[in-house]
């Protein structure tokens, strides 16, 4: 109608048809079931001890008492009272947990006790393979798929990252004047309008949290390489994290294994102001004490530190505060409460627990916007190719009233066109090094932003934004590997033959740019003598 003021159409960035917008779909499609089964076990895990307590109220029932054992004391009377049980590892009340009592796992008979702490009485035993909490567990770390499934969950975390940062970029509106509809959801709008806001919606708020928990997810899965490689980052060799992991008490024919007492006597002693989470009994002959410490710190969990003793002799084999570099203790600390939320108490479990279900909203959003387009393409006839004509590709996220169009136009000139001169490969390198450099702070700032945000809700800001970036090292690290790797088989098995790929030039390019400037700020941090492990 004339004279009528039309509302104006919103038209969005280019990239949204770019490379990383086509990861985002296929990744989205592929992953997004096991991401969402994944994400909502850990909401379910961010309050496993409460839930476990619950549940259980018999075998977590606590009298009311002044004094607590010590782990010696309590251990000393089980051996006295109940001595057909074997101990693999006893684990301890935490501090300030009145209600929670002492725990025996036998790993052999894959059996649990619970002990009250004040009188020592037996609450009762469980297959602790069989609790709920533990089933959560593995469908959170396994899917309940023998062998394999541990590393699908942790690509699949993998691939949670890739997706939110993907889903950053393709969120980005072309014009500022739009940022207001990309920052909240139109309720006016149609069915299919909203879904698409919510999706960009929950996805834009919940990213820091949300590729904290999949970058820490993927760390805890692949330790095996992580560690080793923060080893390597600060000038270590790799070789050293299996050394002093590894180590074996020196078997004497005839000699007594320490008693605990004295094996707790010999932690205080180490490392002074330390309490016991937990000790590991040795298994067999050559088998140590692992002593799991906590200390005071920023952290509300307390910081994670290890000893490891020769079960004869009583010599420390392993003693994480002067065996590990900084960042390996900041692995052993903050991996695990940052990846439940659990570092900064309540308000960031509470974060932690919404961004777990996360992934399973996204899902869904995603799929009710792919579907109909997918399914419309299927059936839609391929149009015949006019040369010098534009290309207009319409977004179907919302209704005719309301139509978000995506207007892409590509002209294709086909005469008098003047001959394509390539790059130098020289040029391709130094252009894509510094394209990475770029792309890297970028990055870096995104991972700081995102760690402090995390953290900000319980007044813990620096750390959660140092380590991102630490823990994003070693994927940048890794992924430089596999550049390299990929260069070397170009140039030695491809380009000889002419078959060598400007793409995998311009890929070990942009590592190495990510890789440099990485590397240059993981060094600065981890050098500024600041206490924050």
């Amino acid at each position: 109608m004339k004279g009528q003021k039309q509302q104006p159409k919103l038209r969005w960035a280019q990239h949204q048809q770019r490379w990383f917008g086509k990861w985002h779909v296929y990744l989205g499609i592929i992953a997004g079931l096991i991401v969402a089964i994944t994400g909502i076990t850990g909401s379910i895990l961010v309050f496993q001890q409460q839930i476990d307590r619950a549940l259980n109220p018999a075998l977590f029932k606590v009298s009311s008492g002044v004094h607590k054992m010590e782990p010696d004391e309590i251990m000393a009377l089980i051996k006295q009272r109940y001595p057909a049980i074997h101990t693999s590892y006893l684990y301890g009340p935490e501090e300030g947990q009145a209600l929670a009592p002492y725990m025996i796992y036998d790993y052999v008979k894959e059996q649990q006790y619970f002990f009250d702490p004040h009188t020592g009485a037996f609450n009762g035993q469980r297959s602790y393979e069989s609790g709920f909490i533990h089933t959560v567990t593995e469908i959170h770390r396994t899917l309940l798929i023998p062998a394999a499934g541990r590393y699908i969950v942790g690509l699949s975390s993998l691939v949670l990252l890739i997706l939110t940062i993907s889903g950053l970029r393709l969120w980005i509106p072309a014009k500022w004047k739009q940022l207001r509809s990309v920052l909240t959801v139109n309720f006016k709008g149609s069915f299919k309008r909203q879904n698409y806001d919510w999706h960009n919606v929950t996805g834009f708020y919940s990213a820091p949290v949300v590729s904290l928990l999949s970058l820490t997810g993927f760390c805890i899965t692949f330790s095996v390489l992580v560690i080793p490689l923060l080893f390597v980052l600060s000038g270590r060799s790799p070789q050293g994290a299996a050394q002093v992991l590894g180590a074996r008490s020196v078997y004497v024919k005839g000699a007594a294994t320490l008693p605990l007492s004295k094996v707790m006597a010999i932690s205080k002693k180490a490392m002074p102001g330390c309490r016991i989470g937990g000790i590991a009994l040795p298994a067999d002959s050559t088998g140590n004490f692992r002593l799991d410490l906590v200390s005071k710190s920023s952290l509300r969990s307390g910081k994670r530190e290890m000893l490891i003793l020769d079960q004869y002799s009583g010599k420390i084999l392993l003693n994480s505060r002067t065996d590990f570099p900084n960042v390996a203790n900041a692995y052993l600390s903050w991996l695990v409460p940052l990846h439940f939320g659990t570092f900064g108490g309540l308000p960031t479990q509470l974060l932690a627990l919404l961004a777990g279900l996360m992934p399973a909203v996204l899902f869904v959003t995603g799929f009710i916007i792919w579907y109909p387009r997918w399914k419309k393409q299927r059936h839609k006839k391929p149009a015949k190719a006019v040369v010098t004509s534009s290309i207009e590709i319409m977004d179907a996220a919302a209704d005719d009233d309301e139509t978000i169009t995506l207007v892409y136009r590509q002209k294709i000139h086909t005469a008098a066109a003047a001959p394509v001169v390539k790059p130098s490969a020289g040029n391709v390198f130094r252009l894509n090094v510094k394209k990475g450099c770029v792309y890297a702070l970028w990055f870096v700032l995104t991972g700081a932003v995102m760690g402090a945000l995390y953290g900000a809700v319980s007044g813990i800001i620096v750390q959660p934004a140092v380590f991102t970036i630490a823990f994003c090292c070693t994927l940048v690290v890794a992924n430089f590997a596999v550049a390299l790797l990929s260069i070397i088989f170009n140039l030695l098995f491809l380009a000889p033959f002419k078959k060598g790929s400007r793409g995998v030039l311009r890929y070990f390019s942009l590592s190495l740019g990510f890789l440099i400037v990485f590397a240059g700020v993981y060094m600065l941090l981890m050098n500024t003598g600041m206490k924050i492990f």
